[in-house]
């Protein structure tokens, strides 16, 4: 059975570790710092030697039993750092990780890291991990989760918060566990030693997650139209460009050009595509759902004017011209299609 997050980090501060770690889920932080944690009791226990593998498509599997076989030139206990993104390692991959759990070396520890996972990566090789070592799944936390591991993080570093605080920074933070982490960092330093309250916060932390490029075409996706445009006002106000702006959005337009191409359907483009994290899949498979493969086709002229406004070689309002796109994207009708185009 998997192990929780609480237990692995009681596990690792208190005993030996085990022979074999497997870490996995889509929460990237805490994915981070369990791993992170792992390393740093493995160094204190004298696992001072350390070999990283990164299992892509065209990794050599036989490395794993190479390394697991090796004679150690630097020091009597190794961890070998092994990390699977997809959480898929194959056949190959999959038959190696059985093969060491079968015989795992001692004085060796194992950390593999994946961060994908679902019901469906559980096969018989996680499986063999679970039996002689530590399985802990890493999930992105609930809505309700929240104030608890903000207010918990907030005190790990000396900073009080009152209720109100911390119930407006989970606001603030929408789900960012990242974000949030840094803006606890640095009001630790700005607040040490007092009580931090809601206004205290309001004057102390910038609006970075409300206000980001990222927000900003999530926002569009959503159907948000005035959402989209506050962020990008937001952004012009902290002094952005719109040329410095336009990357992720001008990626993930060409992104929902090939999915709403794809034969098959949207169902079969959307396999075929990187989205992270995964709960974005929905938002997309929704956003093309709202409009036709021309739609895609006309906003990425659009960014294309964009584009060619901000960099001196058309004439008009970059600003303006991007304000078009964002609320063409969130609200693909035919007369703002005509705007686009």
């Amino acid at each position: 059975m998997p192990t929780p997050l609480p237990a692995l980090r009681k596990q690792i501060a208190t005993g030996e570790l085990k022979s074999v770690y497997l870490l996995a889920g889509e929460e990237h932080l805490l994915l981070l710092e369990a791993a992170d944690a792992l390393r740093a009791r493995a160094r204190e226990l004298g696992y001072v030697e350390r070999e990283v593998f990164d299992a892509d498509n065209s990794f050599d599997w036989n490395q794993l039993a190479q390394s697991a076989s090796a004679m150690s030139l630097f020091a009597t206990r190794k961890l070998i750092d092994l990390r699977i993104p997809t959480g898929k390692p194959g056949k190959d991959g999959g038959a190696a990780i059985i093969e060491y759990c079968a015989n795992p070396p001692p004085d060796t520890v194992l950390l593999i890291t994946a961060q994908e996972w679902s019901k469906k990566h559980e096969t018989a090789w996680s499986q063999a991990v679970d039996r002689i070592g530590v399985f802990t799944q890493v999930w992105p936390l609930r809505t309700d989760e929240l104030p608890g591991w903000i207010g918990a993080r907030a005190a790990a570093r000396g900073l009080k918060m009152t209720a109100d605080a911390v119930d407006l920074l989970t606001e603030r933070i929408e789900g960012n566990l990242l974000a949030a982490a840094q803006e606890i960092d640095k009001l630790a330093l700005l607040h040490a030693g007092a009580t931090l309250d809601a206004e205290m916060l309001e004057a102390s932390v910038a609006d970075d997650t409300r206000f980001d490029v990222f927000k900003l075409l999530d926002a569009a996706l959503a159907g948000d139209a005035a959402r989209a445009l506050r962020i990008l006002a937001g952004l012009r106000a902290e002094g952005e460009n719109p040329i410095g702006l336009l990357g992720w959005p001008l990626n993930q337009l060409q992104m929902l050009a090939r999915i709403a191409s794809a034969r098959g359907g949207i169902a079969v483009g959307l396999k075929s595509e990187y989205i992270r994290p995964q709960q974005r899949e929905g938002l997309i498979r929704r956003a093309l759902e709202r409009a036709p493969r021309t739609h895609w086709d006309a906003c990425l002229i659009q960014a294309g004017r964009v584009d060619r406004i901000g960099k001196g070689r058309g004439i008009g309002d970059a600003w303006l011209e991007l304000e078009r796109l964002l609320v063409a994207v969130a609200q693909p009708r035919a007369g703002l299609l005509a705007k686009v185009g």
